[in-house]
C-alpha cells in the first residue's frame, strides 16, 4: 500500500505555499493548480461549508487531469458562531485578530480525495480548538503589517515566525491549523487507493 501512495501521481488543487511544502514534507509527487473555484464565504455550518469548497475544488480540475489523484481542501476559523474567512484588506485582519485575542477558537480543515485510477472518492475533515493568549493592539499592527495575513482564514499563521507567539495551546491536529491534516490526508487517499 505505501508504495503505491509514494508512486502515485497527484493533483494538488491549491497553490497555497504551506499545503505544498506539507506534501513535500510526506514526500507526494505533485502539481500544484489552482482550481479558479470562488469560495463560499458563509454556510448553515462550518463543517458544511469546508466540504462544500473542497468537493468544488477537486471537481474543478478533474477536466484538465487523468489517471492521478486530486488532492484539496478548505480551512476555515470560528470563532463562536462566526465564521473568520480569510480577511478582505489589512483593517479586516486587524479586527479578526482582535476578535481572537484571549479567547479559544475553532480551525476546521475539509479534504476531498479523488483518485482518478479507481473513481474512488472521499471526503474527510478536522477540527481543532486553538487558544490566544491576550494580544497587544501594538503585535497584531506589526503583525498585520509585517506579514500581510491576507491569504490566511482568521488572518494568522501558526507557522509564521512571529504568528506561532498567539497561541497560547492547542487541542488537535497542528498541520490542520496549517492548512493540511496530513495523517486524515492519509488515510482519505488510503481509502481511495483499495
Amino acid at each position: 500500500m505505501l508504495d503505491k501512495i509514494l508512486k502515485a501521481d497527484y493533483v494538488l488543487a491549491s497553490v497555497s505555499p504551506r499545503r505544498k511544502h506539507l506534501l513535500r514534507q510526506i514526500g507526494l509527487k505533485f502539481v500544484s493548480v489552482d482550481s479558479n473555484v470562488e469560495e463560499e464565504k458563509s454556510g448553515s455550518h462550518p463543517l458544511a461549508s469546508v466540504r462544500k469548497n473542497a468537493r468544488m475544488k477537486s471537481r474543478a480540475v478533474i477536466p484538465h487531469h487523468d489517471k492521478k489523484i486530486i488532492i484539496s481542501a478548505d480551512t476555515i476559523v470560528v470563532l463562536g458562531k462566526r465564521i473568520l474567512n480569510k480577511p478582505r484588506n489589512l483593517n479586516e485582519a486587524v479586527r479578526y485578530l482582535e476578535l481572537l485575542s484571549g479567547r479559544t477558537h475553532i480551525v476546521y480543515t475539509g479534504i476531498n480525495v479523488i483518485n482518478l485510477n479507481t473513481g474512488i472518492e472521499k471526503f474527510g475533515y478536522e477540527k481543532t480548538a486553538v487558544e490566544f493568549r491576550k494580544l497587544s493592539r501594538e503585535e497584531i499592527k506589526f503583525y498585520v503589517r509585517k506579514y500581510k495575513p491576507l491569504d490566511k482564514a482568521g488572518a494568522y499563521g501558526i507557522q509564521d515566525d512571529f504568528g506561532c507567539l498567539f497561541i497560547k495551546r492547542i487541542k488537535g491536529d497542528y498541520y490542520n491549523v496549517v492548512g493540511l491534516p496530513l495523517v486524515k490526508l492519509y488515510e482519505l487517499i488510503q481509502e481511495t487507493i483499495r
